[in-house]
């Protein structure tokens, strides 16, 4: 399955490639890179540490695809991560939508990881919100009108899953309980919609809070990035 569209880029998304291996896999990949070099917008290939065959990711590396770094897909029952969503004093958390706000999320991310999202984040994000605001529910922790964390959550339709993203947080910040309070605010909106089960790609530095919290280990995942720049 392909999302193409968003503002940092498109997707390759899928349960498994059916058994496919040899040319016929790289067929498969370089139709991929033809869709997207036609429309001029980069797109991620995320490999699961289980996806067959095994010669995957060489192959996808000798169509021109750059690895980014390792990431853990963790899961944990939505029950087991509700609660109190504690925070430090004078930090508080809400939902935002408005385009201000998002732009104010794409300045604080570019801060953190200084890579030149502040102005596709919003527009991704708005675009995403209006298509369906039900399907995502975007907040953030605030001191004093600074953003010092934001993090959204995706409800996927026709499925137990509510998946989270985002949650950098502000380098004077961190170490105070604040990543953790917005994961279980957005496991108390999953629950409130019957989703059963949480899902996030961690980063290796995201990964043992979570465990740490109860989500368990199942997969690993590496985004492969195809952009027109490297051809």
């Amino acid at each position: 399955m392909r999302f193409a569209g968003l503002g940092g880029g498109g997707f390759i998304g899928y349960r498994d490639l059916g058994g496919i291996e040899g040319a016929e896999l790289d067929e498969l990949i370089a139709r991929q890179v033809r869709v997207f070099a036609d429309r001029g917008e980069s797109f991620e290939w995320k490999l699961h540490g289980h996806d067959r065959p095994t010669d995957l990711s060489e192959r996808l590396m000798a169509h021109g695809f750059a690895l980014e770094d390792l990431e853990t897909v963790v899961i944990a029952p939505v029950a087991q991560i509700t609660g109190d969503a504690v925070l430090p004093d004078g930090v508080s958390i809400r939902e935002v939508s408005d385009r201000a706000d998002l732009e104010r999320i794409g300045v604080m991310e570019d801060a953190i990881w200084n890579d030149g999202r502040t102005g596709w984040l919003a527009d991704s994000l708005q675009a995403e919100h209006v298509a369906d605001p039900d399907a995502i529910t975007i907040v953030v922790a605030e001191s004093n009108g600074e953003f010092v964390c934001a993090g959204w959550v995706r409800f996927v339709s026709r499925t137990d899953f509510a998946t989270l993203w985002g949650g950098g947080t502000l380098p004077a910040w961190r170490r105070r309980g604040i990543y953790r309070a917005l994961v279980t605010y957005r496991a108390n909106l999953a629950a409130e919609r019957g989703f059963r089960f949480l899902q996030v790609d961690a980063s290796s530095k995201s990964s043992p809070i979570l465990q740490r919290l109860g989500f368990i280990a199942v997969t690993t995942t590496t985004p492969f990035i195809w952009s027109p720049d490297r051809g």
